[in-house]
């Protein structure tokens, strides 16, 4: 698996805009990824330094549109922390 596989979108929500302020950032990753993987990518591709990083696997939630009922995607999230004082643009 290359670099630009691993990431595959930042998470942005209330939650995650409130943590990014205190220097913990999320992100949707490849099901497959690992957690040293995901430290090298971020640190190379940001240039910054990780220093623990949280992984999850989401649940599929129901939905219904009219009499149409499924599931939502599951995705891996992997939440981010840098060392202080370093931020990323997203």
């Amino acid at each position: 698996m290359t670099n630009p596989d691993i990431i595959i979108a930042p998470v942005v929500t209330e939650k995650s805009a409130s943590n990014a302020e205190k220097g913990v950032y999320t992100f949707k990753v490849a099901k497959t990824a690992t957690k040293t993987q995901i430290k090298k990518t971020i640190e190379s591709h940001f240039g910054v330094h990780v220093t623990k990083i949280n992984t999850l696997n989401t649940k599929p939630k129901d939905r219904r549109v009219g009499k149409y009922t499924g599931k939502t995607k599951t995705y891996k999230k992997a939440i981010v922390s840098l060392k202080d004082g370093e931020t990323i643009e997203l």
